[in-house]
This record gives C-alpha cells, sequence and structure tokens, in this order.
C-alpha cells in the first residue's frame, strides 16, 4: 500500500544510472528484477500455481499463495511508483491511493464473491490494527533502541490520527444503531453503510485535496533526497502494473478458496485469518520499509506510511468494498462485532495518546507491540459467531 502524498518515493531506493541515459526496456527489466530482496520470494509464484491447479491439500494451498503474494505486493507498488514519477505530483498520488491497494482491494472482492464477510471485515480492521499497532510498534521500538528518543511532524500525524477517528465513528455508529433497537435493524444498518461508505470516500477525497493542495506544506518531510526519476518505461510499467495485478488476482483466488479448509484443519476462526494473517500479505515489505526509515531516524516517513497506510485501508478500501458489496448484492456492511469495534476504538485512542507530544521512544514502541499482542491472543480464542 502506498501513501497518498508521495512519502512512499523514498522506497524504491533507486535512481536512473546517468540523467542522460533513458531507461529502455532491458535495462527496466534489470531494475525491477533488482529492486526488492523480496523478489527471491517470486520463485513461489510458479510453484503456488503448479500445487494449486495439481489440487493440493487447502493449507499447502494457502500457505503457497500466502508467500507468493507478498513479493507480487512490492512489486505492484514499485509499478505504480515509477507511473507516479512520470505522472507528477497529483495524478501520481492518485495512482498511489488506487493501485497501492491493489492487493487488499482484490482480496477483499474475491472473498465478498465467495461471501465471506466477516474474513472481509476482519481483513480490514486487521489492516489498520497492524499499522497503527504493529508497524508503528516496531518502528519506534527499533528506532529508540539507539537514541533516548526521536521526534516527527506532529501536525501531519495528528490530521491522519483525527481521520482514523472518524474512521472509528463510522464502525461505531452501526454498532449503537443496531443495539439501541428492539426490531430487526439489518436493512436499516445496510443502509446506513451504503450512505456512510459514500461520505467517507468523499471525505477521503477531501482529504487528498488538504494534503496536495491547500496545505501541502503541512506534509513536506523536512528531509528532502535527491530528486527521484523513472527507472522504467512507460510502457514497461503499464506491462509489468497489468502483469502483476492479474497474477495477484489469480493467486487471491486460490488464498480465499482455501480459507475454509484452512480454518477447519487449523483449527482456528476465519476472523483470525482474516484479521491476523491475510493484513501480512499485502504489507510485508511496507512494514518493513517503515521499520528501517524508522532504524535510519527518518520518522516523518516512518510515522506517516503508518498512518496513511490504515487511513486508506478506513476511508478508500472499507466504503469501496461496501459499495461493491452492494452492487455485487453481498451484505458487506460497516457493523462489526462488538468486540471488534472496542478494540478498534482503544487502539486509535492509545495511538493519539502516544503521538499528541510528536516524540517517541523505544517503552512506547514495546507498549504498541504488547497492545497488538493482547489483542491477536484475544481473536485466537475469541469463539466464532
Amino acid at each position: 500500500m502506498s501513501m497518498p502524498n508521495g512519502e512512499n518515493q523514498p522506497l524504491l531506493g533507486h535512481r536512473a544510472e546517468s540523467d542522460d541515459e533513458a531507461p529502455t526496456f532491458v535495462s527496466s527489466f534489470k531494475v525491477t528484477a533488482t529492486s526488492s530482496w523480496f523478489n527471491v520470494l517470486l520463485l513461489f509464484v510458479p510453484i503456488a500455481l503448479g500445487f494449486s491447479f495439481a489440487g493440493a491439500s487447502d493449507s499447502v494451498v494457502f500457505s503457497l499463495n500466502f508467500v507468493a503474494i507478498i513479493p507480487l505486493a512490492k512489486l505492484l507498488g514499485f509499478a505504480t511508483e515509477e507511473l507516479a514519477l512520470r505522472t507528477g505530483s497529483t495524478i501520481g498520488s492518485l495512482l498511489n491511493a488506487t493501485f497501492g491497494n491493489a492487493v487488499e482491494l482484490i482480496l477483499g472482492i474475491i472473498a465478498l464473491k465467495e461471501g465471506l464477510i466477516r474474513v472481509v471485515q476482519a481483513s480490514v480492521m486487521g489492516s489498520i490494527l497492524s499499522n497503527i499497532l504493529l508497524v508503528l510498534g516496531f518502528c519506534f521500538l527499533a528506532g529508540g533502541l539507539t537514541r533516548s528518543e526521536q521526534t516527527f511532524s506532529n501536525t501531519a500525524a495528528q490530521t491522519s490520527s483525527s481521520l482514523l477517528a472518524l474512521t472509528v465513528l463510522s464502525l461505531l455508529v452501526p454498532a449503537a444503531f443496531s443495539a439501541t433497537s428492539d426490531v430487526d435493524t439489518s436493512k436499516g444498518v445496510l443502509e446506513l453503510s451504503h450512505g456512510t461508505a459514500i461520505i467517507l470516500l468523499i471525505m477521503y477525497g477531501l482529504y487528498l485535496l488538504f494534503q496536495l493542495k491547500t496545505h501541502s506544506e503541512l506534509f513536506n518531510d523536512g528531509e528532502e533526497e535527491d530528486e527521484e526519476v523513472p527507472t522504467t518505461t512507460f510502457t514497461f510499467s503499464i506491462i509489468l502494473l497489468l502483469v502483476v495485478a492479474a497474477l495477484v488476482s489469480l493467486h487471491a483466488e486460490f488464498l480465499v478458496g482455501a480459507i475454509e479448509g484452512v480454518v477447519e484443519t487449523w483449527q482456528i476462526n476465519e476472523t483470525f485469518v482474516g484479521l491476523i494473517l491475510l493484513p501480512i500479505v499485502g504489507n510485508a515489505a511496507e512494514h518493513l520499509s517503515s521499520v528501517t526509515f524508522a532504524v535510519k531516524n527518518k520518522m516523518n516517513l516512518s510515522v506517516g506510511i503508518a498512518l496513511s497506510s490504515s487511513l486508506q485501508i478506513g476511508l478508500l478500501v472499507t466504503p469501496v468494498l461496501v459499495l461493491v458489496g452492494w452492487a455485487i448484492d453481498q451484505p458487506m456492511t460497516l457493523y462489526f462485532e462488538n468486540f471488534e469495534t472496542v478494540v478498534l476504538f482503544a487502539s486509535v485512542l492509545i495511538v493519539n495518546y502516544l503521538i499528541q507530544d510528536a516524540r517517541s521512544n523505544w517503552l512506547e514502541g514495546a507498549l504498541l507491540l504488547s497492545a497488538y499482542a493482547i489483542i491477536a491472543v484475544a481473536f485466537y480464542f475469541h469463539p466464532t459467531a
């Protein structure tokens, strides 16, 4: 998942060897192949497809496709960033916001088609929690081990966390709507979710306008590096984006299809799969980058990636999935289980409290990681509804 304000661009970690040398198709392939050590895991792509088409057990199919999607997610982000470098900040940011969440959207849409609404809701919740607790916790811990404390931009962090609070509100209202009535509120909750989803998408558009145009100075890193230049051709980037997206869709189809068998074989519930396991698929590469930036004391990038990623899930991916469910006649709503809603509310509250002074240390990181561990254990043992 990519950040909407372009702060993800340093994640590329590469530049053209010479401004005078225009990239070619061959050089584009070489740069792509060496863009990340995650590409080693691409070996699992043909292996996963082979076992999946051969009808292997659900556990094998789930595990192999799980690993195969991780490097594909990284390549999807790479292709998106390359295209963004050629289109300017505004269009580039929109590309990042759209395709940066492609893995989560593809997994969610396929799960919706299969009627696995609980898995979709849990994966949405898990993506938010993993970013604000797991990733931010590791950033604070890793960066603080060799320093007394680190600082970051308070204004940008508070803006993001305030919008996360809006996300929590969008989940609390349907829960309260249902809990305060003695009659069947399923139809009302569904219609409420549709209306709320549209409002959230509008709010996300306004946030992009705020971030990119009217108040862009608030989101400047202050640690500008050399300007990034495209290292692949435009045609290669388009082809890479389409091919990787197609592969992700295929692997996601096998992955989601194996969930029910995995739940039965591993004796875990669907909520745990969606909340803990699936968020790792689309975010592993990005999580590592966030921690790397924290170790290098680039906390604006680390905090920005974690919070903006959660924000995109809450204000973009979730409402889009609700509307997709509406379109394909699947009752995807913003009414989550009370237990999940309370957990998210408490998590956002903790994060808001910790970042309000714009300073972090290793103990705060340990606190966030402990919170995530408690939540993971709770959902592992929580009975399936």
